[in-house]
């Protein structure tokens, strides 16, 4: 039931997620936005691997929220220093 509970509200939080990205206007709204879809996601395959009891779920959720992560702080010294590999 907890499950259920739990799958609907991350589930409905997704449009609002996606319309934030669509009506931002600054680079750094809209990628706070997809570092929240990534988590919402990331959230999602996780109570999928505990319900299911399959670990594949568990693995796919930690290489989304690295690439997650690298592509945030790959944006974020964009913006401060114009170029990612300097």
């Amino acid at each position: 039931m907890i499950f259920l509970v739990a799958m609907v509200f991350l589930t409905a939080l997704i449009p609002f997620v996606v319309y934030s990205f669509l009506k931002a206007r600054i680079l750094v709204d809209k990628v706070v936005s997809l570092e929240t879809l990534v988590f919402i996601v990331t959230a999602v395959l996780i109570l999928n691997a505990f319900h299911s009891g399959s670990s594949v779920y568990i693995d796919a959720a930690l290489v989304l929220s690295v690439f997650g992560f690298l592509s945030t702080v790959a944006i974020a010294k964009y913006l401060e220093e114009g170029n990612v590999f300097a």
